[in-house]
């Protein structure tokens, strides 16, 4: 089973994250933000992946620090739990529809992150959470979990919808991508024969 943990603190938060790519969606979490802890679910949920999150930040303050290092460490563990990305799949993508919204998601798990995100929102709130931190959330994911990620609302009108959206295409795209390919499960996926940039 690939599975990994990790305990994160700073002198903002406190996060323990553990994760079983090969689970079946299960999900225990508390972030103490409630929109945030609705998006995880809908990841764990739709990717497959197990997810244990407990996190205690300074949302006294803001949402920042919470959102921001919460991402930092589930992508830790889930680039942690994909060791050297022996056999797996590699890229992953998706076309989420929700009411009027439309999102795609594509994804490399290359070892090399970097961002796309094209997706405006038409509040800057959803309830108390602020819709920037969204972005922030998703670049400090692709940074420590090693993710070439592109986010790309094509239409909508519904801040939480296009939320939403976003997750779930990132848990479908990621289903896909973390998988054992049974058709090349001994190599890496690469003529390489090692995923990064830094060597």
């Amino acid at each position: 089973m690939r599975q990994a943990r990790l305990e994160r603190v700073t002198k903002e938060t406190r996060i323990c994250v553990s994760v079983n790519l090969d689970g079946s969606g299960h999900y225990d979490v508390s972030t103490g933000i409630g929109f945030l802890d609705h998006m995880l679910e809908q990841l764990a949920r739709h990717s497959l992946i197990d997810l244990r999150i407990r996190a205690e930040g300074d949302t006294h303050i803001d949402f920042h620090h919470t959102t921001e290092d919460s991402a930092l460490a589930l992508g830790n563990v889930i680039s942690q739990a994909l060791g050297d990305r022996m056999g797996i799949r590699r890229y992953g993508h998706a076309l989420i529809p929700m009411d009027e919204t439309l999102t795609r998601v594509a994804l490399d798990l290359s070892n090399r992150p970097y961002l796309v995100w094209r997706v405006d929102f038409p509040q800057p709130k959803i309830g108390d959470f602020d819709t920037e931190l969204f972005k922030e959330w998703f670049q400090a994911f692709a940074q420590t979990g090693g993710i070439t990620l592109h986010v790309d609302t094509q239409y909508g009108g519904n801040a939480h919808h296009i939320a939403e959206s976003c997750f779930k295409g990132l848990a479908r795209a990621l289903r896909h991508a973390v998988e054992i390919d049974p058709r090349k499960d001994d190599a890496v996926p690469s003529t390489k024969g090692v995923l990064g940039g830094s060597l």
